[in-house]
């Protein structure tokens, strides 16, 4: 298991679009979300998986994750037992500016991407930036694109849009 740590943005304008390496439609549903844990399944382009999320620490910045490959099959039957509605999303890959790290630190050479999803369906409207980072505390230069950082809001928890979404508030 591992600790994620990551911050997350509102997204100003879609000029980020021209900017993404690549992108995946992604449907994920909530098999249990309750007291900032939560049990989900993902269906990304051909391959599914389950991520078992522990609770945030206090800034919402960094949790336990574990996450394993299932079968598209046995995705599909997880699906039908989710809570709340089912996230539909595509998600966009564009490149971080290079980091500024120190020459022989552990940040050197470590590529870091943001991820946008552009939520459809029940979230339609609602676009959100993310980046994984290697600690808290880590610098990272934020596009013109990148708007209010929602870290820690938990409305913008993808199993919270699940339950009550977006264009419900």
């Amino acid at each position: 298991m591992h600790i994620e740590t990551e911050r997350k943005f509102l997204v100003n304008d879609l000029s980020f679009k021209s900017q993404a390496v690549k992108s995946h439609r992604m449907a994920q549903g909530y098999v249990a979300h309750d007291n900032g844990r939560s049990v989900r399944i993902r269906i990304s382009d051909d391959k599914a998986f389950l991520t078992i999320k522990g609770p945030g620490d206090a800034a919402g910045v960094s949790r336990c994750e574990w996450e394993k490959e299932v079968s598209l099959e046995d995705a599909g039957d997880l699906m039908r037992l989710c809570q709340g509605g089912i996230i539909d999303k595509i998600r966009y890959i564009i490149p971080a500016a290079p980091s500024k790290a120190v020459p022989g630190t552990s940040r050197e050479g470590c590529e870091r991407f943001f991820e946008v999803d552009e939520f459809l369906g029940d979230n339609e409207g609602l676009f959100m930036a993310e980046i994984e980072l290697g600690s808290p505390d880590e610098q990272f230069e934020k596009p013109s694109w990148l708007g209010k950082e929602v870290t820690g809001d938990k409305r913008y928890y993808n199993a919270s849009l699940s339950l009550r979404p977006f264009k419900n508030w």
